[in-house]
């Protein structure tokens, strides 16, 4: 069961170069949480997520859940949850438990919202689901695909064999990891990469998944199937590049779309990582505040976190870049929006992958959910970097005019913020 639940684990194909690491998160980013243990005790506590209210709702006869011949449960399960399908993005390697169901003809869709991942499979007698719990991290389930008894979301915590460890900062995580795969979809375990979020070039990324969109003359691993492939790629970059069409290399109608969309993919790579570091953020927090009563110990924790809710080691993009789907737009119009019409989920997609570069899980219950004494760490740390009170360097690189755009539209939109981001907001006018 050690391959149980991969869901995340969105192999991509690529050497193990220098210029594929990302930078590290923090010292220690990597050891082990005591997460089962003390006041964290991630088995024995309760989950608050959006399954747990789902199977509640069902339980009570206040939703259903209808089962279709071509999909079970998964479209019913997308629409009670709010799940886009523009989201579908599909991977073809061959991991989790699932792993001989999953090929280049039939591959892995993976489905998300800012809190739930879903992993479906046609033919496959259950669907894989994670979901981001504000106070647990990562927690995971399966749903088995059938009518013979009601729906019931079963947690499986054995996933975490592979899903508390180093690649997920230690904690109850969700993984991005980059693998070359053969012809089957078999991966080579030697060659790849172990994490991979926003800060990996995207000549990195993608290989093992289906990558739908343009992205002009910037090429990307994926799309490319076994060694012949890759020995093209090296002769004739981007010959599998820019892909509208993945017909013909299986059969699409058997999935809700027909896309594995490259803007999902980026988004995607961004929003697992930022979730495992607010878990682990919070984690460290409580820990510290049980042992001193203080926060001085993880302050060096959040300038990483910093780092990476503004972006700061971002991968430039180095061609623009359009998704074949309408993810981009079914994104950016859940807002919030401020009153110029600005949001944080807005892209730019020609040199980064957002115009207003500050995580939109700053919105997330997992961030409102981290622990009262560094989220007023965090908003003072904040504020002084958007108004240039703060002057080191990690953050000297964004723009003027930037910063003050991310400060208002959280000042607008952040319902919780201390009174003195709106007073200066105010004194500015």
């Amino acid at each position: 069961m050690r391959k149980l639940f991969v869901i995340i684990a969105l192999i991509l194909v690529g050497a193990l170069l220098p210029s594929a690491r990302a930078e590290g998160d923090f010292q220690g980013a990597t050891h082990m949480v005591p997460f089962d243990e003390g006041i964290l005790n991630y088995n024995k506590a309760a989950v608050h997520d959006a399954i747990t209210d789902l199977q509640a709702f069902l339980d009570g006869k206040e939703a259903t859940l209808e089962f279709s011949k071509d999909h079970g449960y998964l479209d019913s399960v997308l629409a009670q949850l709010k799940i886009p399908k523009s989201s579908q993005v599909l991977v073809f390697s061959k991991t989790s438990f699932q792993r001989e169901r999953i090929s280049p003809t039939t591959p892995r869709a993976l489905f998300f919202n800012d809190d739930v991942y879903i992993g479906f499979i046609p033919g496959s007698p259950m669907m894989e689901v994670s979901t981001a719990d504000p106070k647990l991290g990562a927690v995971f389930y399966t749903l088995d695909q059938n009518t013979e008894h009601k729906p019931k979301f079963t947690r499986q915590d054995q996933c975490l064999e592979c899903h508390a460890s180093a690649k997920s900062m230690g904690v109850p995580g969700h993984l991005l990891r980059s693998f070359m795969t053969d012809e089957s979809g078999v991966v080579e375990l030697n060659s790849g990469i172990s994490e991979v979020n926003h800060r990996t070039p995207i000549e990195d990324r993608w290989g093992g998944w289906y990558v739908t969109g343009k992205h002009g003359s910037q090429p990307h691993r994926g799309n490319l199937i076994g060694k012949e492939a890759f020995a093209d790629e090296t002769k004739k970059p981007n010959h599998l590049g820019n892909l509208t069409d993945l017909s013909p290399f299986f059969d699409v109608t058997r999935y809700p779309g027909t896309n594995s969309d490259i803007v999902a993919l980026m988004v995607l790579e961004h929003q697992t990582h930022m979730h495992n570091f607010i878990t682990r953020l919070r984690d460290e927090t409580e820990l510290r505040l049980s042992a001193y009563g203080h926060i001085d110990y993880v302050t060096n924790i959040a300038e990483s976190f910093l780092k990476y809710l503004l972006f700061t080691e971002e991968a430039t993009i180095k061609s623009p870049i359009e998704g074949a789907s309408s993810f981009a737009k079914d994104f950016a119009r859940l807002g919030p929006f401020d009153r110029k019409g600005r949001s944080l989920r807005q892209f730019d997609l020609e040199t980064r992958l957002f115009k207003y570069p500050c995580s939109y899980l700053i919105y997330s219950k997992s961030f409102n959910a981290l622990p009262e004494q560094i989220k007023s760490h965090l908003y003072r740390r904040l504020y002084d970097i958007l108004t240039d009170k703060d002057h080191s360097p990690d953050f000297a690189e964004i723009p003027r005019k930037t910063k003050r755009a991310i400060l208002e539209i959280l000042a607008e939109t952040k319902k919780d913020l201390p009174e003195y981001w709106r007073s200066a907001q105010r004194a500015a006018k």
